[in-house]
């Protein structure tokens, strides 16, 4: 019984050769066919997948670098704008300091000739009311005295 079971242990191991041949054939071909070209493309998916992290870390941190120089930008623009406004707030200041002092001057010119005007004028009154008194002198005493005096006086 027991060269019985050592003969079929045989006979098994003899016909299970040809498939561990076969089984052993398939291992080496799926590895060559399959499984190193699926590790190949893993591979290379891995590395443009880490490739693209890497190419979108690097676009963000250009678009950091952009997105602070355009904000220096502004703000060298805003700087340079309120620069302008203030410089011409100053020139705008001048001029009206300018303009006011040639209208203070204007105005005391104008002010001295009306006095001057106003001086000659009442100079010229002066004048007319000197040359007049006399005659006024006359009339007043005329209306104010009986005209017996006026007349005495007349011959004087």
């Amino acid at each position: 019984m027991i060269d019985e079971l050592l003969r079929q242990l045989g006979d098994l191991a003899l016909g299970s050769i040809p498939t561990a041949i076969i089984f052993i054939l398939l291992v080496i071909a799926y590895r060559f066919l399959l499984y190193r070209p699926l590790l190949q493309m893993l591979a290379e998916r891995r590395e443009r997948t880490l490739g693209a992290v890497e190419k979108a870390k690097a676009a963000v941190a250009a678009a950091d670098a952009k997105s602070q120089e355009y904000e220096a930008r502004l703000r060298a623009a805003r700087a340079e704008i309120f620069h302008r406004r203030e410089q011409r707030l100053k020139e705008w200041n001048t001029q009206r300091e300018a303009a006011l002092v040639a209208a203070r001057h204007a105005a005391h010119e104008r002010v001295a000739s009306a006095r001057a005007a106003i001086n000659t004028e009442a100079a010229e009154a002066r004048h007319h009311i000197e040359g007049t008194v006399d005659q006024l002198a006359g009339q007043i005493m005329r209306a104010i005295l009986p005209a017996e005096l006026t007349a005495a006086e007349g011959a004087h």
